[in-house]
């Protein structure tokens, strides 16, 4: 992998590992818009100063938008959703790994 794919990749993770960044992106998965209340709810835990913080952050990566009915994905928010799209099934498998693990 190139220093431009690195820092590219580098770029991505730091938004993403930015508190809630990924819940949010989460959140709206199913392609329906949510309003800011809801889409609080369905991250679940986080304070609405945080909330206005990350999407600010995803809207101006381009990955989010505010339409008319609420906060939705755009195209690129979706592709990087499709493309974690493995992670619940690969989440289950490390679960059940991590607690045959345990004693």
């Amino acid at each position: 992998m190139g220093s431009k794919e690195n820092a590219a990749i580098s770029q991505l993770l730091g938004l993403l590992e930015s508190r809630y960044a990924i819940r949010v992106l989460w959140a709206l998965r199913d392609g329906h818009a949510q309003t800011f209340r809801l889409l609080q709810d369905s991250v679940g835990g986080i304070t609405p100063n945080t909330l206005n913080t990350r999407i600010k952050e995803l809207r101006e990566a381009g990955l989010v938008i505010h339409g008319s009915d609420g906060y939705v994905v755009t195209p690129a928010g979706s592709d990087l959703l499709k493309r974690l799209g493995d992670l619940p099934a690969f989440a289950a498998k490390w679960v059940a790994s991590q607690s045959r693990k345990k004693p």
